[in-house]
């Protein structure tokens, strides 16, 4: 792997942001460009930690360094305070799509919660609305600088709240309107999947595609609460489905392993785990195995035959990109094009997409990554 003096990553040959991507977990209100919030903030009155650009940045990452997921939640507080009109929202998904585009990715699902983008009369369809608006005005701009990306919309409902059925009943409403997905984010542990229950019959009863936040603050039970009482098709991080692994031995690269009956079933299913590295650091959501990327359980659950995909969760809390997110992977272990073409095999045969679209998407990466 090198770097030139663009800041552009090569592997085997090829530049790692060229190369087709999918991004599955990656939030809108996690993702707001730091200049965007500087005038969105401005026009609105809003006062903020820091008016400069990149200073802006640098607390974010400050910030959200923290080893707790409920303090790294606070920092959305800046971000969807910009965030509560047409014209903020339609602005933060046009330029979402952009970045994405300019960061190799050819799909793209971007996650939200409608129900906190309300505080300046907009009602919940208007929200989706508005976000829909700006990421078809992304892709087309994406396709006139010769960048084929498409991008749909996961509605979250926030698990600590009490509107996830009415949230799961707008996703089902937006079906075939930009909204591909359901999942509940928010503070994991205490709030499990069986609390919204009655929103999870109602997306099952319409056969609607969830992913769960799981795995991450909280442990297998709230794993087993996502696929059970969620009936999640993927694992919202999942990362500490780890801790249903008993390392019997290890001697170099010779692992041998006992499953619990989750971890199995998680790894049988081919359920797939949006991991986020940089993200999980700084949530504290490795702390179990250590606080480095080599320490991650990542490679241990790839060796394993999990379906692990890589993704960023919130680009501006991380200060990152997939493209860097991927790199970092490279640098710690050791991974070539044939491993960052399978992270991304993985990502699209989990995309909330029509077999037949899925197939298409397979074949774009395989063709991407023909160098």
């Amino acid at each position: 792997m090198s770097i030139d003096a663009n800041g552009d990553v090569t592997i085997q040959g090829a530049s790692l942001r060229s190369l087709p991507k999918v991004s599955l977990h990656d939030h809108l209100d996690g993702a707001v460009r730091p200049s965007t919030i500087i005038e969105l903030a401005d026009a609105i009155g809003l006062a903020l930690p820091e008016t400069n650009p990149k200073s802006l940045g640098q607390w974010f990452a400050t910030k959200s360094d923290s080893g707790s997921l409920v303090e790294y939640l606070k920092t959305f507080d800046v971000t969807t305070a910009v965030m509560q009109t047409t014209e903020g929202l339609t602005r933060v998904a046009r330029e979402f799509v952009q970045d994405l585009a300019d960061d190799g990715v050819i799909y793209g699902e971007v996650r939200w919660a409608p129900e906190q983008h309300l505080t300046r009369g907009l009602s919940l369809e208007q929200a989706v609305e508005a976000v829909q608006q700006g990421i078809e005005e992304g892709e087309d701009a994406a396709d006139r600088a010769g960048r084929s990306i498409r991008v749909g919309q996961l509605l979250s409902a926030m698990r600590h709240t009490d509107r996830s059925r009415e949230i799961a009943e707008l996703a089902v409403d937006f079906r075939g309107r930009g909204v591909v997905g359901f999942d509940i984010a928010g503070p994991e542990d205490g709030f499990p999947a069986s609390d919204h229950r009655a929103a999870f019959d109602l997306l099952a009863e319409n056969f609607f595609p969830v992913t769960v936040h799981a795995g991450e603050a909280a442990g297998p039970d709230s794993i087993r609460s996502a696929l059970i009482d969620g009936r999640a098709l993927r694992l919202g991080h999942g990362v500490r489905i780890a801790e249903d692994l008993q390392v019997i031995t290890q001697e170099g690269d010779e692992v041998q392993v006992q499953f619990g009956d989750l971890a199995r079933w998680v790894r049988d299913r081919e359920i797939p785990l949006e991991l986020s590295p940089s993200s999980n650091l700084q949530t504290g959501a490795i702390t179990a195995w250590g606080n480095t990327l080599a320490d991650h359980p990542f490679d241990l659950l790839y060796q394993l035959g999990f379906a692990v995909t890589v993704n960023v969760d919130n680009r501006t809390m991380s200060a990152t990109s997939l493209t860097r997110e991927l790199a970092n992977l490279v640098a710690t272990f050791e991974y070539d094009l044939d491993d960052l073409e399978t992270f991304q095999f993985n990502a699209a045969a989990g995309a909330f997409l029509p077999v037949e679209e899925r197939e298409e998407l397979v074949e774009m990466i395989a063709e991407g990554f023909d160098v």
